[in-house]
């Protein structure tokens, strides 16, 4: 029997299974999808937030401010990368101008860092694409961006490290609840025996509660589409630009990314489906009109993609972090929408020492290691780094995608890493062969192939994404 087992591995899960590796407690953390961070932590703004929105005394606003600060903990620690961008939230006239005030009492009640007031010309010596109508902005120095899938990647890999399990493709089909605890019942067949179960499913995480109970809240998702601009945009702007916040949430953004790219996004929508996010002509539509009111001048033309992602919006004002009231042992990581990203590296140690207090039942590891190694750039190191690298393994030198500049030893290393994966999307996400301009155009092909080799697989058996998004039917040029 398990003591934990954690259900969701987006940014929340890997960073609750982080957080309780540091104790003597044998946990298992299940992922549906066929990677860590494939659903909600894939598809958002990439934002850590200054904590300038939330409810003053809410959790989102104590736990994004912790947050905020403890991903410098993070970056030294795990790696991560951060863009620090700062943000401006702008007005354009003296209605919105009186609503930033609103919005500076917000950040001054939640102890936000640094804010001050700038006119519209301060902020455009600042950032000289900002929109002329432009009249006042709230400066927030604290914000950050960093690479959502990333963070996860990281906190999982330092869990499995210390001993945490992690487990792909599988699916949790029913939860009983046992003497002693609960009984997980995984793609309708195999099942886990665990003393505690913490729901950190996103979209899902109402229906999960279901199993046993009436869920404390309703999941109503939120469908956002975005675009990407092409990395020579770079500069364009510095800062993440917010127009003043709507029942719709943080309205569409412009927001510089790590690696270069700025995001146009998102949209806002209430969709039935909790699954299926896809952009639309109305969507994209929408996100350049109003990107329009943030800067002037914006490279439409550099757009090399879009995408959709999904909220867990919940009709629970605030982020659920509790156990169930009638069912000991089981517990919520419900509604974490945004500011869910800024909150990560608080939300593990609120719920494992304030709400679960494992220090009352589990002992501390001595020999905890709070170090992940950091992913090798080649294509960023000094020469003499890359001609010794060269002279250990000439893979270094054979360029698989040339948009990105990722090398085949790379491509080979994200195929055999502690959280190694198989498809093609996984190998994007891991080293960026194939996110930059022509987007795999060039380079898919050669990475399908490494995989093959390095799996000695067919390349029938290799997949896009998931289990089901096989890349190939049948071969056609073959002797019958």
């Amino acid at each position: 029997m398990y003591d934990f087992i954690i259900i969701g591995a987006g940014v929340i899960g890997s960073s609750v299974a982080r957080e309780l590796s540091k104790y003597q407690a044998k946990t298992l953390c299940l992922e549906k999808e066929n990677d860590v961070a494939n659903v909600q932590s894939l598809a958002n703004s990439a934002i850590i937030h200054a904590g300038h929105n939330p409810e003053p005394g809410s959790l989102k606003a104590i736990l994004s401010i912790r947050g905020n600060l403890l991903y410098d903990d993070w970056e030294k620690d795990l790696h991560i990368p951060l863009l620090r961008t700062g943000a401006f939230v702008v007005a354009h006239n003296k209605e919105e101008e009186s609503k930033l005030e609103d919005i500076l009492e917000t950040s001054r009640k939640n102890k936000v860092p640094n804010y001050e007031i700038l006119s519209g010309d301060q902020a455009r010596k600042i950032e000289p694409n900002l929109a002329k109508s432009i009249t006042k902005v709230l400066s927030l120095p604290s914000t950050k961006v960093t690479y959502p899938w990333e963070v996860a990647f990281a906190c999982m890999e330092n869990a499995i490290d210390n001993g945490v399990e992690f487990q792909k493709n599988k699916l949790v089909t029913n939860i009983s609840v046992i003497d002693g605890g609960f009984e997980i019942e995984v793609n309708h067949k195999e099942k886990y025996r665990t003393k505690n179960v913490i729901n950190a499913a996103g979209v899902d995480s109402s229906n999960l509660g279901a199993f046993i109970e009436e869920p404390p809240f309703q999941i109503k998702p939120r469908k956002g589409e975005y675009f990407v601009l092409d990395k020579r945009v770079e500069g364009f702007m510095k800062h993440v630009i917010y127009p003043l916040p709507s029942d719709k949430g943080k309205g569409v953004l412009i927001t510089p990314q790590v690696h270069g790219n700025i995001l146009l996004g998102p949209s806002s929508e209430y969709i039935d489906d909790l699954h299926k996010a896809k952009t639309t002509d109305e969507g994209l539509a929408y996100i350049k009109k109003h990107s329009t009111a943030l800067a002037e001048n914006i490279p439409f033309h550099m757009i090399i993609r879009s995408f959709a992602g999904i909220r867990s919006t919940s009709t629970y004002d605030d982020f659920y972090i509790k156990e169930s009231s009638e069912n000991k042992g089981f517990y919520y990581l419900g509604g974490i929408e945004s500011p869910g990203l800024t909150a990560a590296p608080a939300i593990g140690p609120y719920l494992v020492n304030e709400v679960i207090k494992v220090k009352n039942n589990y002992h501390p590891k001595a020999d905890f290691n709070p170090y992940r190694s950091q992913r090798l750039e080649f294509h960023r190191l000094p020469w003499q780094e890359k001609k010794k690298l060269l002279d250990e393994d000439p893979l270094y030198g054979r360029i698989i995608c040339k948009c990105e500049k990722i090398t085949e030893k790379e491509i080979i290393d994200a195929i055999h890493g502690p959280l190694g994966s198989h498809s093609i999307k996984g190998i994007k996400k891991r080293v960026r062969a194939g996110a930059g301009l022509c987007q795999g155009g060039y380079c898919e092909e050669k990475i399908m192939k490494i995989i093959a080799r390095e799996l000695d697989i067919s390349p029938l058996d290799l997949e896009y994404d998931d289990l089901k998004s096989k890349l190939f039917k049948e071969e056609t040029k073959v002797k019958k």
